[in-house]
């Protein structure tokens, strides 16, 4: 764990490259593309909470928090574990979208309206340097879920708390989670009218990406090509060719021009107008609803597969995050039965999609009865399992710890602002020693080295 690190700003030099690149427009809830509800983890937080755009950015519901009726219940802690905002493309797919971009404007020959204006009027703005960087919506993000869950929990997230430092930030290195913790906290700032510009943060890599650390799983999925399989094969089966062919008629290209990389370079630039500039893009017409479920399922199989339920070591390598929870949960609960003040009200902790995914599914949650495959996308329309719901930019898993008397200590879990039940649980927020023995095995085990020697490992599961 680094030292815990304390950094100094203006607002005006906070911003990132969005600032000088892009002005970013308020999003009205209008030119919403119509493909909008499936572009998996690169979709916007709207789109899973519809309400914000009907009701306010702002909107707070406190009926989801559900503790036991009648119990006079008091919140004592939130964890929030939170993914960055929006953000910039990653240098590959940049790449990847100036090879697409050149492509059309070179060899369509299509004359369509929205296609004429991506060969003569498009500009091709995304640079390399740009590279996954977080871009002002993404701060937003951050600000407007800080102010929502001060308004939800406001015993918590209260001024006194923050200033006294008993909210605790940890964060990845990577420059989009940085910035997120420091826009999480100019939210909290702007709420309670504090005008000072000093905001604290401690990196723990080992915990937001504990999947670098892991060498079972970099080993026996990320570097073993067959891990991968179900995703490959689905991108060489008929549901992807026929998508690249009907993309390939509408942009009137020579037959077999387009790969699977560059339709889904087309169906991100989509997204990335969308949720950067708040643009419906004429990216967004190569595309039908039909196309976008193939493309969502072809994401939400490398999800799977990569960093869910279909490899055991993909969600065992979060059981270091998963300690650091229950860990701060226990100490909380201890503090709370003698009566003193608990040094963490609350502890914020910003990393990735893929730091959310296995730890979900090491909670047993979105678990298909059927696992995705490259052979049944006809029988998975209804799967749970859609990475888009689950982890949208600014995704949020939300622990909740409660003292009610007569009742004992409670903890309710929510998942981007919803309530949602730990498995095989009947109440909203259950006992907390009622949810420990629910997860005994793993807290009596999942020891993160053991789990993460290579040696160990066998890959049996691959």
């Amino acid at each position: 764990m680094t030292p815990l690190l304390y950094k100094q700003s203006l607002f005006l030099t906070a911003f990132s490259l969005s600032l000088t690149r892009v002005a970013h427009c308020s999003n009205t809830g209008r030119n919403i593309p119509h493909i909008a509800s499936y572009f998996g983890t690169k979709g916007r937080y709207e789109e899973v909470k519809p309400h914000l755009l009907d009701e306010g950015i702002l909107s707070v519901d406190a009926s989801v928090l559900k503790p036991p009726p009648a119990a006079d219940c008091r919140p004592i802690h939130l964890t929030a574990i939170v993914r960055h905002g929006s953000r910039y493309p990653t240098v590959k797919n940049i790449r990847r979208m100036r090879r697409l971009h050149e492509l059309v404007v070179n060899e369509a020959a299509g004359s369509e309206g929205w296609l004429e204006e991506i060969r003569s009027s498009w500009d091709m703005w995304y640079t390399d340097d740009m590279d996954g960087r977080l871009v002002e919506k993404g701060r937003d993000d951050h600000r407007h879920l800080a102010t929502r869950l001060a308004k939800l929990l406001p015993s918590l997230l209260d001024e006194a708390n923050l200033r006294e430092g008993r909210l605790r930030f940890q964060t990845s290195s990577k420059h989009r989670c940085v910035d997120s913790t420091e826009a999480f906290q100019q939210g909290l700032h702007k709420h309670w009218g504090i005008d000072e510009v000093t905001y604290r943060h401690e990196v723990n890599d080992d915990l937001m990406r504990f999947f670098e650390h892991c060498q079972g799983y970099v080993e026996g999925v990320e570097k073993n090509k067959t891990a991968l399989a179900e995703v490959q094969k689905f991108k060489g089966g008929e549901e992807m060719e026929r998508v690249m062919r009907r993309v390939e008629q509408r942009l009137s290209l020579p037959r077999h021009r387009l790969t699977p990389d560059l339709v889904e370079a087309a169906f991100f630039l989509c997204s990335y107008e969308f949720s950067i500039r708040d643009l419906l893009s004429p990216w967004c017409q190569l595309f039908d609803v039909e196309d976008a479920k193939v493309l969502e399922y072809k994401g939400d199989l490398k999800q799977y597969w990569k960093r869910g339920h279909g490899h055991d070591i993909n969600r065992k390598s979060s059981c270091s995050l998963f300690h650091d929870l229950f860990t701060r949960l226990d100490r909380s609960t201890q503090y709370s039965r003698s009566g003193q003040t608990l040094p963490e009200a609350v502890t914020v902790q910003v990393g990735h999609a893929e730091t959310l995914i296995p730890l979900l599914s090491l909670l047993g949650l979105h678990k298909d009865p059927t696992q995705p495959t490259a052979a049944n996308y006809h029988t998975q329309h209804d799967r749970s399992f859609r990475s888009g719901l689950i982890v949208p930019y600014a995704a949020n898993l939300l622990f909740v710890l409660y003292d009610c008397p007569h009742h004992g200590t409670r903890l309710q879990m929510l998942l981007n602002e919803s309530p949602v039940r730990f498995p095989g649980m009947e109440e909203d927020a259950p006992p907390y020693q009622d949810v420990r023995r629910r997860y005994s095995e793993l807290l009596g085990g999942c020891d993160f080295t053991k789990e993460c020697e290579v040696e160990t490992r066998k890959n049996t599961e691959l």
